[in-house]
């Protein structure tokens, strides 16, 4: 068992790469891969060695000031059930699984991201190439602050950051190119080792999941992307014109199924649940598609980013049910450095990237699905 040393390995750093055009795929080795641990490493909670995560103090909701654990488990056990409820949003937003959504409302997602692309970049993320180049540009800026660099140098901003980022995705798709259906998610455990069998990956839709050629990625010819260029990454590349492309490694997905899922919903405290949620399926599901998914600064690239992300964020969401105080109270660390203590009031960039819907939030804004500044649930 080994402790991981690096989150990013190997991804291209920011100096120059050719800038014409491509039609092959670059070479894995330009891509990196996000750090990952094994499900055995997981039970074993190898990622928890050398954290201090539970003398981290927990900011609440319930009590309105910072207390430690202790404290917070005597308050939480007596706290009455209809406490889960109280305050919720009335009419919430239901996120349709993809295989729960209609052939016509899958094909107007997939035609609004590709409205997104077709858009002319807003200007505020340069050197962002069009709309949806936007938001691979604020992913690729903030990654290094969102992700843990290690797992001794955990940031637990990571889910709650990335839970914003594609609610205002969403708001882009529906503002700016006319979505109007109900927003949809992928249910990644049930296709564990076998991503390129999935309904998602399909010619009418996300386009095939090939393998490597020859040591490189994949350029994706076929569905809604096919042919996609993009001029961002990898790494903190910019400028760097290059397909679409994918390196599907089944090995690696069957990493991502319910083995891995039981093992992080057992994890009681949020610190300890982030952790294994990052390093194991999260991180998996990136590799296992490979290529653009592969490389965890620009990873936006690729559509599926989005995809993957909803079933990150629906995890979360599930391990929240189970427990009011997930809900309610947060702690954890707030950068990838120190560790400052992260609590309610830290607060959650988005670059107002779809405008005044997104403003600078504190992590009680985001920290329920139905209060605060969102509104929606999952299906199942």
């Amino acid at each position: 068992m080994k402790v991981s040393a690096a989150l990013f390995v190997s991804a291209v750093s920011a100096a120059t790469l050719p800038s014409a055009k491509q039609t092959q795929g670059l070479p894995l080795s330009q891509f990196g891969q996000v750090h990952s641990i094994s499900i055995e490493d997981a039970i074993a909670k190898v990622d928890l060695i050398g954290t201090n995560f539970t003398n981290l103090p927990i900011s609440s909701m319930l009590k309105g000031h910072l207390f430690n654990a202790a404290e917070e488990k005597a308050t939480t056990a007596s706290t009455a059930s209809t406490a889960a409820t109280a305050g919720d949003c009335a009419n919430p937003n239901i996120r349709f699984e993809w295989d729960n959504y209609s052939t016509s409302d899958k094909q107007a997602f997939v035609n609004a991201i590709q409205c997104l692309i077709n858009k002319p970049a807003s200007g505020k993320f340069s050197p962002a190439k069009n709309r949806y180049e936007d938001f691979v540009r604020l992913h690729q800026t903030y990654a290094p602050n969102i992700h843990s660099r290690s797992t001794t140098q955990q940031t637990h901003k990571f889910l709650l950051w990335h839970r914003y980022y594609v609610w205002a995705f969403e708001q882009v798709l529906r503002d700016e190119c006319g979505f109007n259906r109900a927003f949809t998610w992928w249910d990644e455990k049930k296709w564990a080792g076998k991503f390129s069998q999935s309904t998602m990956f399909t010619n009418q839709y996300f386009g095939n999941l090939p393998g490597s050629t020859n040591g490189a990625a994949t350029c994706i010819t076929s569905g809604k992307f096919a042919g996609m260029q993009l001029s961002l990454g990898p790494g903190m590349t910019t400028n760097n014109p290059h397909c679409l492309q994918r390196a599907v490694n089944e090995g690696v997905t069957a990493q991502t199924g319910q083995s891995s899922w039981n093992t992080c919903m057992s994890r009681t405290t949020y610190p300890d649940f982030h952790s294994c949620v990052e390093f194991t399926f999260h991180a998996q599901g990136h590799n296992g598609v490979g290529g653009i998914m592969s490389d965890a600064i620009a990873s936006p690239g690729d559509p599926s980013f989005f995809m993957h992300h909803l079933y990150v964020d629906y995890a979360f969401r599930k391990w929240q049910i189970d427990d009011v105080s997930r809900r309610t109270t947060i702690s954890g660390c707030a950068d990838n450095v120190n560790c400052a203590p992260l609590t309610l009031d830290t607060m959650v960039y988005m670059g107002q990237i779809c405008g005044a819907k997104c403003p600078d939030l504190k992590v009680r804004d985001i920290l329920n699905t139905l209060q605060g500044h969102l509104c929606y649930r999952y299906d199942y």
